[in-house]
């Protein structure tokens, strides 16, 4: 059942973060409670302090099980209600809902693949092309899983109440331009790639976060563009060169909404249409002033255990990936809490 493998696959949701936490002290005597669970050179591990070190690892685990569970039996129940096969409700509810490429776009592929020597000799073309639409496809019919199981959730009320823990504190600079109160009892540092899909995605679930804690949160924006996202590196920087004159945001919100226009000349003719100064604009971008900054944020990312995009850190707990609202809001709350 292959379709149904690769649904599962789109929808599961895997974690991008490094794990953060350091090994525990083994040197800690156990309770009663709390057996030991492994000794070596003179030291012991306990229950509890495995506990802690796979805590994360645990609830992605659980969570990804629950949602396959949970996703099998809708499909199965919706399937039979339509006298259907479930690989036939899939390819009706997802294939069939994603247009193919053109012959030219699958031509243009091949061409460019066969040039740059990627292609064997003797591969049969028409099997190669077949790869080549399936492959172009394959993004779309995963946007398109991920949006039917949420369809499915929601019109049959799935609530999860599986609790996930908060993650460790790290020390995270925020340094970067920022919106929200200086003085915000919460501060998220997000680090992200203007050229990324899922931080583009990421954009409204942050401003509804906002909207919901209007004087209690910060954002700070960090640099993080991603080696094989081409146009990554110069739109930060051009974000940078914007904020010189007083327009990241304005240069940010258009970018995350128009990543195929990231090119460094669609970056200058655009700034001009939101009243920068075209020329002081054009010579801080050629001259490369901020990527040394920008290779600073990408360390410090990496170095907190970033990997992927977009990454947040909420007081220094880390959240890796598009996260809907509700997640932002879970450790949002526990930390006001504690500040009472």
């Amino acid at each position: 059942m292959t379709i149904r493998l690769s649904l599962f696959a789109a929808l599961v949701v895997a974690a991008s973060a490094c794990s953060s936490n350091k090994a525990s002290d083994t040197g800690a005597a156990p309770t009663t409670n709390d057996p030991v669970v492994a000794t070596y050179a003179g030291k012991q591990i306990t229950l509890s302090q495995l506990d802690r070190e796979i805590a994360d690892k645990l609830y992605e685990t659980r969570r990804q099980g629950l949602d396959q569970v949970i996703m099998e039996d809708l499909i199965k129940s919706e399937a039979k209600k339509r006298g259907m096969t479930e690989d036939d409700y899939l390819r009706e509810e997802i294939e069939k809902k994603v247009p193919p490429p053109s012959e030219e776009q699958v031509q243009q592929t091949y061409d460019q693949l066969k040039a740059a020597g990627r292609i064997p000799e003797d591969a049969p073309e028409a099997e190669v092309k077949q790869q080549i639409a399936s492959m172009m496809t394959r993004p779309q019919q995963q946007e398109r899983a991920r949006a039917f199981f949420n369809e499915l959730r929601q019109k049959n009320n799935v609530e999860i109440k599986l609790q996930e823990p908060l993650p460790p504190k790290k020390e995270v600079a925020a340094t970067g331009p920022s919106k929200g109160p200086k003085d915000a009892p919460i501060t998220i540092v997000e680090f992200s790639d203007f050229q990324c899909p899922f931080c583009s995605r990421a954009v409204g679930n942050l401003e509804e976060v906002m909207k919901a804690y209007p004087d209690k949160v910060r954002l700070v924006f960090r640099h993080y563009p991603l080696p094989f996202h081409e146009n990554a590196e110069k739109a930060a920087e051009a974000a940078m060169c914007a904020d010189e004159q007083g327009k990241f945001w304005e240069l940010h919100d258009w970018m995350f909404k128009n990543q195929d226009k990231l090119a460094v000349a669609d970056l200058k003719s655009q700034v001009r249409t939101m009243g920068l100064d075209g020329a002081k604009f054009d010579s801080c971008l050629d001259s490369g002033k901020f990527a040394e900054l920008i290779k600073k944020d990408q360390d410090a990312g990496s170095a907190l255990g970033v990997s992927g995009t977009p990454a947040f850190f909420i007081n220094g707990m880390m959240l890796s990936g598009a996260r809907p609202p509700e997640d932002f809001k879970r450790i949002i709350d526990a930390e006001l809490a504690s500040k009472k």
